[in-house]
């Protein structure tokens, strides 16, 4: 079996064929970004990098049996003020993803991306041919990750327009039970971002953000710290004179792998700010193998012959 894994950045979807027992004879992979093609290779290094998918023609490839992809999607993000959707300069790459697809003509194919509006939902559906399953990590992981993901994989769920990929159980993973060390002060991590691997430091800035909005990812060190937060005795002006470095973290390199349920230790050879850039720009594991999976058990996908 050829996969072509395009947008692969730390290949992702080759730990999620390894975790599923699915064998392959050659994985291809587009990436430009140099610290995500170092860790792939240090993990995989057979893998066949092609560099910049712009440059990729189907016609120089062997026949693709599957095709994955997750163009990017800051055009399409629900947190960005300006939404330029696929008229936007990365978003639009979503257009070279379908060039190759339909170069290739793979038999299996899957594309990720953010949950977004209808229009550019619909649109991508028609050009792909078929609408998406909306997985959330959360039923996977301890993280709140809501995600389209289109693919003509088919899975066990059964209705009048045929075998469908059904949603995987809940397993029930709390943030609790991933950190190494602390206490966090809510169930489920927010969405790791890109932006995870900025000031990575535990600072007063990070605390304020947590305290005023609650979107940034904290650990608490102070225990006394911690359960006066969760008591709300104090104004941000009263933590402000009480807090110390040391007393509130951002997440560690092990548990943002945790989060995407990646192996741990797979990002070791870069440190933490790198790991956290490509993690967060990553899939969760454990979703990709259970699209994968569902196939295998409707007897629709690869078992590792053709």
């Amino acid at each position: 079996m050829n996969v072509l894994s395009l947008f692969d950045g730390m290949s992702c979807g080759q730990i999620a064929l390894n975790r599923c027992g699915i064998k392959y004879d050659n994985y291809f992979a587009s990436e430009i970004k140099k610290h995500a093609i170092q860790v792939t290779q240090h993990n995989y290094p057979n893998t066949i990098q092609l560099g910049d998918i712009r440059n990729i023609k189907g016609s120089d490839l062997p026949e693709i049996d599957l095709l994955i992809g997750g163009s990017p999607c800051q055009d399409f993000s629900l947190a960005n003020k300006v939404k330029k959707g696929l008229q936007g300069e990365k978003s639009g790459l979503f257009f070279e993803y379908t060039r190759i697809m339909k170069e290739t003509k793979p038999k299996y194919f899957l594309l990720e991306n953010v949950v977004m509006d209808e229009k550019s939902m619909n649109f991508i559906s028609q050009e792909i041919g078929v609408y998406p399953v909306r997985i959330n990590s959360s039923l996977v992981s301890a993280q709140l990750r809501d995600r389209l993901y289109w693919t003509n994989i088919k899975g066990t769920g059964e209705n009048l327009f045929g075998n469908y990929i059904k949603l995987p159980e809940d397993k029930k993973i709390m943030l609790k039970d991933i950190i190494t060390s602390g206490d966090v002060s809510k169930e489920k991590c927010n969405c790791l971002l890109e932006s995870e691997s900025r000031n990575p430091g535990a600072t007063w800035s990070s605390f304020r953000r947590f305290f005023k909005w609650g979107f940034v990812n904290l650990v608490f060190e102070n225990k006394m710290f911690y359960e006066s937060f969760m008591l709300k005795d104090k104004t941000l002006e009263q933590f402000k004179e009480i807090w110390k470095e040391g007393d509130t973290r951002k997440l560690n390199q092990i548990e943002l792998e945790r989060l995407q349920t990646v192996p741990e230790g797979y990002t070791k050879i870069l440190n933490r700010n790198k790991a956290a850039c490509l993690l967060g720009d990553g899939w969760t594991i454990d979703v990709i193998c259970h699209i994968f999976n569902e196939g295998i058990k409707s007897g629709q996908f690869f078992t590792g012959d053709k």
